[in-house]
């Protein structure tokens, strides 16, 4: 038995075709069907079939047709016609009758009453529909025909005629039985009957007839979908085709132009030249009607014999324009912000202060630097700044920096020429800085980037410009970073795994996300919101939302969501600790924030109000002590702790330590458990334990 793959653009019509296929060809075949339109190309197997059997308006071209199929793929195009008895019933329609063609697409409309007229049913007067068209006046249709397409014919038809789906021409089965080695079928009085039922001819007349109209249908919808001027000379000189944008860009009308010499219509197009010297013109800038054009001529050559010339003329001012719009036509792929400072679901002072500082850098189009842990929310709010800035119109392009390898980083970010690399998309690919163009481009765990892609980062930022993998141009760029970490950048730049240079250029504008932890009020709002999200009614029971109040939140809102949508699953009306997730381990806010603490099970959980007992004061060094007094003396006289003012408390009391010290000393207290590292102006702050600890070893006055 062989495989066939019938291959469509809609799948109505792949199951109709799969299904004549299997008719004719009986028992020997199996059929399986893909559609474009619905995505179930994307699912063709790896495994290769006998034979693929594609529809003309599947692809645009044979190149996107090939990346679905293996390269020696044994392919068959499917031609489609009409029965004679659908030929015969619209010929005895009134001459003259005014018809409106109804079908899936225009390609597909101009394809069928080609077809119709070549079969000689052209006393009628045909206008095209598919969906999409603007709606037509039904009152001036006599007739609507239609290929089983009824679902869109507009409303008001007076008559409407079902011609059924076209059918595969006999030169297609007869093709493909050739190319499965089924040639006894051609015999069979199956194939005759069907040979005898289709309106089609000679084998080869149908080919050539068929490449012959798709040609002239194709390069009539080229011409009106073309965002160029463009016009076509025979080898005269004379013009024999031009489309609607030229008329408007030379304010020439077409009906004049057409059949006269170029030369007199268009005489700042160096038609003359290409004819004579057979070679293209590049891209030259004229002056017209006192505007500043771009004109390309390229000659028509067959067998070294000059048939003609075609010029495509563009306003010099649209070229960056239609860069841009181009670019725009990417936000279906998810190029748009979709947040703003609306969306963020929270009243605390903290999360109002940095909204308030967000929308004062949104307005600029400096760099700017978000900061925070893990979970709080970060591109959330480059979305929002985005916009809330004067480029939100532009697109917004994100990307994690450290979900990718380097050399794939730098070519998404950058983009490649053709041939770059093994495995390189023929033609290039533009980068992400690109599409991002007079946008912003959010770069997500910006610390992930390597030495080598932090270097060209930073030109980027002081240059404007950036350069393809593979490339030798320069391609200028207005894109606004905003970047985002849940690391200590300054560390990184210290141990040299981050450069110095570059975090300067991105901390221009540097704003912290606040933990959960530390934004009041909010925690329940944000319950609320999750809640109804999910689309479940329940209430927390009053113990519940004492331990959550009290939580330390280390993943932050990602954390509470994922709480919140398992709570919608319990189908408990009143949620109590027995219903927190099995995964969910309560740690109180005032547990450590540079470690792990040891995980409590609910069940033996205990507030927050009642610390567990202190072990016995370990042997701390002299500077683990001293660091231990000046943060907490900081904390009683309402001043904040960071490095800096640990390095001048130290040094006034003649213990100088250096900035490499005093990190490393407040890390190992934190990963004791005596010590909160907070990132910004709030500084560190000991914990209940460091608190404990420190009342153990020095004397109440001291404190």
């Amino acid at each position: 038995m062989k495989n066939i793959a019938v291959i469509s653009w809609d799948p109505l019509a792949g199951r109709f075709y799969g299904k004549q296929v299997k008719d004719l060809f009986g028992d020997q075949v199996s059929v399986q069907v893909y559609s474009v339109r619905d995505g179930s190309v994307n699912q063709l197997p790896r495994r290769r079939y006998d034979l693929y059997m594609t529809s003309t308006d599947a692809f645009e071209s044979g190149n996107d047709l090939r990346q679905y199929l293996p390269l020696d793929a044994e392919i068959t195009e499917i031609e489609l016609t009409f029965l004679w008895d659908v030929v015969r019933r619209l010929q005895k329609l009134p001459a003259g009758s005014r018809v409106l063609f109804v079908n899936l697409s225009d390609k597909m409309s101009r394809e069928a009453v080609s077809r119709l007229n070549q079969l000689g049913v052209n006393q009628l007067q045909f206008d095209l529909y598919h969906p999409g068209c603007p709606e037509p006046d039904m009152a001036l249709y006599d007739y609507v025909i239609t290929p089983s397409e009824q679902r869109y014919v507009p409303e008001g038809a007076k008559e409407i005629i079902d011609i059924g789906q076209r059918v595969c021409t006999s030169a297609t089965m007869t093709e493909a039985a050739l190319k499965l080695g089924l040639e006894d079928l051609l015999e069979t009085p199956r194939f005759h009957h069907y040979q005898e039922i289709v309106a089609t001819n000679t084998y080869s007349f149908d080919r050539l007839f068929n490449r012959s109209r798709r040609l002239e249908s194709q390069f009539d919808i080229l011409m009106d979908i073309l965002d160029e001027g463009l016009v076509g000379v025979n080898e005269k000189g004379e013009v024999f085709a031009c489309n609607k944008k030229l008329e408007q860009i030379t304010q020439v009308s077409n009906s004049l132009a057409l059949h006269r010499r170029a030369s007199d219509v268009y005489p700042f197009i160096p038609f003359k030249q290409c004819l004579k010297s057979k070679e293209a013109i590049p891209a030259k800038v004229v002056r017209a009607g006192g505007t500043n054009l771009t004109v390309t001529v390229a000659p028509v050559l067959r067998g070294g014999v000059c048939l003609g010339a075609f010029a495509t003329v563009q306003r010099f001012s649209d070229a960056e324009q239609r860069q841009n719009e181009l670019r725009s036509q990417l936000s279906p792929k998810g190029y748009r912000a979709k947040y703003t400072f609306e969306n963020v679901i929270g009243d605390s002072p903290a999360i109002r202060r940095t909204i308030e500082i967000l929308k004062k850098m949104a307005a600029t189009s400096l760099p700017v630097l978000l900061i925070g842990e893990t979970g709080t929310g970060k591109e959330l709010f480059a979305h929002a700044v985005h916009n809330a800035s004067p480029r939100a119109q532009g697109p917004f392009v994100a990307i994690n920096c450290a979900a990718m390898p380097e050399n794939l980083l730098e070519s998404e970010l950058f983009g490649y020429e053709d041939g770059a690399f093994t495995g390189a998309r023929r033609g290039g690919k533009p980068g992400l800085f690109e599409f991002a163009h007079q946008g912003t481009l959010f770069l997500d765990e910006v610390e992930g980037m390597s030495p080598a892609l932090q270097c060209k980062l930073l030109r980027v930022l002081q240059e404007h410009e950036i350069m393809p993998v593979g490339g030798n141009r320069i391609i200028r760029v207005d894109v606004r970073i905003v970047a985002a970490t849940n690391e200590d950048l300054e560390q990184r730049v210290e141990e040299g795994s981050f450069r110095r240079d570059l975090y300067y250029r991105l901390n221009t504008l540097p704003a912290l996300i606040p933990p959960l932890r530390q934004r009041e009020g909010d925690l329940l709002l944000l319950i609320e919101h999750f809640r109804k999200k999910s689309g479940v009614e329940f209430t927390l029971s009053p113990e519940l939302k004492q331990m959550l109040l009290a939580h330390q939140w280390r993943g932050n809102i990602r954390e509470l969501r994922n709480v919140v949508e398992y709570f919608s699953y319990t189908g408990s009306q009143v949620i109590t600790p027995e219903d927190l997730p099995p995964t969910f381990h309560y740690l109180p806010a005032g547990s450590t924030n540079g470690r792990l603490s040891p995980k409590v099970s609910v069940s033996a959980a205990v507030p927050a109000s009642s610390p567990e007992p202190v072990s016995p004061p370990p042997q701390l060094s002299e500077e683990q002590w001293m660091v231990l007094q000046l943060i907490h003396q900081a904390a009683r006289q309402g001043r904040p702790a960071g490095r800096d003012s640990l390095l001048t408390a130290a040094r006034q009391m003649n213990r100088p330590l250096s900035q490499q010290q005093v990190r490393r000393l407040m890390s190992e207290l934190a990963q004791l458990g005596y010590l909160r590292i907070e990132r910004g102006r709030g500084g560190s702050h000991l914990t209940e334990q460091g608190l404990q600890l420190l009342s153990a070893h020095v004397a109440d006055d001291q404190l």
